[in-house]
C-alpha cells in the first residue's frame, strides 16, 4: 500500500464516522447558540462573550476531533490491523500523519462551522485576527493530537471512549471552554495555565490584543508535545512488535 492510498483510505474513513461529527461538531454548534445566543452584550474575561465562546467551543470540538483518533487506532489494534501494516513498507512517519492529518480536517470543519455561527451572533473581527485565532487553535491542537495516538495504543475500544470523553471534558472544564473560570488565581491557576487547552480557549483573547499567545503558552504547548511524542513513539512500536 503507498502513501497516498493510505491517506485517502484514512479520510474516507474518517469522514464517514458520524459518532465523531456529532461530538466535535454539532455538539459544540449546540452549546455556542444556545449560550452565546442570550448573552450577545456581556463582556467576559475582557472580551465580548460571543467572540470568546466562539473560541472556547472550538477549542472543545478540535479537542474531540484530534483525540478521538485513538478510537481508530484502538479499532485497528483490535482486528491486528496496526501489526499488519508495521510489516508493509509504510513508514511510521506516514502512518502517524494520516492519523494526525484526519484529525485536523474534522478540526478545520470544526473551525469553521464555529466561526460561521460566531458571524451570525454578531463577531466581527479583521482578516488578521481570523487568522490569529485559527492559526493558534490549530497550533495548540498538536500536543493533543498527539495524545489521541497514544491513547489508541495503551487503550482498547472499549476503555477508549469513556477515557476520551472524561479527558477532553476535564481539559475543557479547566482551560474555560464553558464560559467560566474554574480559578483565576493562586497554585489551582498556575495549574490551569500548564494546560495547552487554557492557552486554546485564550486564542481570541490573544487575537484581539493584537498578538500572540505570551511566551508561556508556547512553552506549555512545546513541552506537553515534546513529552507526549517519543511517548507515542514508544507504545506504537512496543504494541506492534508482540507476537
Amino acid at each position: 500500500m503507498t502513501s497516498s492510498t493510505y491517506l485517502r483510505y484514512e479520510v474516507l474513513r474518517n469522514v464517514r464516522n458520524w459518532r465523531f461529527v456529532i461530538f466535535s461538531l454539532i455538539w459544540p454548534l449546540v452549546l455556542f447558540f444556545t449560550v452565546a445566543g442570550t448573552n450577545r452584550h456581556v463582556i467576559f474575561n475582557g472580551i465580548e462573550f460571543p467572540i470568546y465562546f466562539m473560541t472556547a467551543m472550538a477549542a472543545m470540538g478540535t479537542m474531540i476531533a484530534v483525540v478521538s483518533s485513538g478510537a481508530r487506532i484502538a479499532a485497528e489494534r483490535a482486528v491486528g490491523w496496526t501489526r499488519q501494516m508495521r510489516i508493509t513498507p509504510l513508514k511510521t512517519r506516514t502512518y502517524f500523519s494520516a492519523k494526525v492529518l484526519c484529525g485536523y480536517l474534522m478540526a478545520l470543519l470544526t473551525i469553521a462551522a464555529l466561526c460561521v455561527a460566531g458571524v451570525s451572533l454578531g463577531v466581527r473581527l479583521p482578516a488578521s485576527q481570523w487568522l490569529t485565532v485559527v492559526g493558534l487553535l490549530l497550533l495548540g491542537l498538536v500536543p493533543f493530537a498527539v495524545l489521541g495516538i497514544v491513547f489508541g495504543h495503551l487503550l482498547n475500544t472499549d476503555s477508549l471512549t469513556p477515557v476520551v470523553g472524561g479527558i477532553t471534558t476535564l481539559f475543557a472544564l479547566l482551560g474555560g471552554a464553558y464560559g467560566f473560570q474554574v480559578a483565576t488565581k493562586g497554585l489551582m491557576f498556575d495549574v490551569i495555565k500548564a494546560l495547552p487547552s487554557y492557552w486554546l480557549v485564550q486564542a481570541s483573547k490573544t487575537a484581539l490584543s493584537g498578538s500572540g499567545w505570551p511566551a508561556e503558552g508556547w512553552i506549555v504547548v512545546a513541552a506537553w508535545t515534546f513529552v507526549l511524542v517519543p511517548i507515542a513513539v514508544l507504545v506504537y512500536r512496543r504494541d506492534t512488535s508482540r507476537v
